[in-house]
């Protein structure tokens, strides 16, 4: 028997910024499996593909500069919910940079 896929990985990678957002504030909630949400910044005076990464309303950040490109595309399409963003690895001694890990899927067209 076959099983069915529900979601693929797409990319894993260290939150960016998050030492400058509100990490601090969230990171005794984190957790692994912990979902996140992105939100677009189209305007973002320092890249214009910017996608930051939330915890409920808390901004922990964005995805790094090599990773947003085509995620921010598909935002920018209106296709966020194909989209399953996780917390993949938490690393309370690292530097604030390395210290959250995502993983990011993407879902198969119906799945929530």
């Amino acid at each position: 028997m076959e099983r069915e896929i529900k979601r693929v990985h797409l990319a894993n990678f260290h939150v960016a910024g998050f030492g400058y957002w509100d990490g601090c504030e969230a990171f005794e909630n984190l957790k692994i499996g912990t979902k996140l949400q992105f939100e677009r910044e189209a305007d973002n005076k320092f890249d214009p593909y910017a996608v930051a990464i939330y915890y409920n309303d808390l901004k922990l950040g964005f995805i790094p500069r090599g990773e947003n490109h085509d995620i921010s595309k598909f935002l920018d399409m209106g296709w966020g919910d194909m989209y399953e963003v996780r917390i993949q690895r938490i690393t309370p001694d690292a530097h604030p940079e390395a210290q959250v890990e995502v993983i990011v899927y993407v879902k198969k067209n119906g799945n929530k």
